[in-house]
């Protein structure tokens, strides 16, 4: 039973901040909106079934989200362009934003990390389903 777990509450408020940041982000140039939504579907998961299942049926993000949750990672398309962009924003705010030295360090470090957690820790999708497949076949 869901209402039993004492921390119920904070993850429902959680659950609901990143739904929120997430369709902030869908409007918002440069802010990542499916990173959120990722979010509180696992806070969601660990308070409401009703709001999980909210964030797995909507209509865009949804598909994205299960497929995450599936263990499929994302698309090529979606990592090329996720990767791009975070590239984008990050050199472009060290370079032409940000006056001060270490806060542009921080922020191109943390760039780094980004895109290295992007594109070495978070599976491509199409390779996931080429070796579910072949594992399959033979």
């Amino acid at each position: 039973m869901e209402s039993l777990n004492p921390l119920r509450p904070l993850w429902l408020s959680l659950g609901f901040f990143f739904a929120g940041l997430g369709f902030v982000g869908a409007v918002v140039p440069g802010m990542p909106s499916t990173v959120f939504f990722i979010l509180a579907a696992y806070f969601f998961s660990r308070s409401s079934q009703r709001f999980l299942n909210w964030v797995l049926n909507l209509p865009k993000v949804g598909p994205i989200v299960r497929d995450y949750r599936d263990g499929l990672g994302m698309s090529r398309k979606a990592k090329v362009f996720a990767l791009c962009m975070l590239s984008f924003f990050a050199l472009t705010s060290a370079i032409f934003l940000i006056p001060v030295f270490w806060v542009k360090v921080v922020v191109l470090v943390l760039g780094l990390v980004g895109f290295w957690y992007i594109h070495s820790r978070i599976p491509t999708k199409e390779i996931v389903l080429a070796r579910r497949r072949a594992s399959e076949a033979g």
